[in-house]
């Protein structure tokens, strides 16, 4: 799947526009993805995430990077044998579109604040 464009509030993705936060799979989009706590990224709004077994997350935290990442949340990806990037979406669009080199890539992208 490719990243078209990326404004705040905005994203394309292979053709389609999306309005809300966006949890990119290999072949789907979830445009339904909230956080327990909004701007508070935990492991347990990363289950379905997890279950997907990718090689590595890239988590966009907003386009001003308003979104917090805890340690604790990138140590729990970790100990599953997920990689994990967390930068502000604009960064995190630019990493997914990058090469992947046979590796499964979810991204998790925060598309406000």
């Amino acid at each position: 799947m490719k990243i078209e464009h990326y404004a705040f509030g905005k994203i394309v993705i292979d053709g389609k526009t999306y309005t809300s936060d966006v949890i990119i799979y290999p072949g789907r989009v979830d445009a339904s993805w909230w956080r327990e706590q909004g701007h508070y990224l935990q492991a347990v709004d990363l289950a379905d995430i997890i279950g997907a077994k990718p090689d590595t997350l890239i988590v966009g935290t907003g386009y001003s990077g308003v979104m917090t990442v805890p340690e604790e949340t990138i140590r729990f990806v970790g100990s599953k044998g997920i990689e994990i990037w967390v930068e502000r979406t604009e960064r995190a669009v630019e990493l997914y579109n990058s090469p992947k080199k046979g590796r499964t890539v979810i991204a998790a992208l925060h598309l406000t604040c």
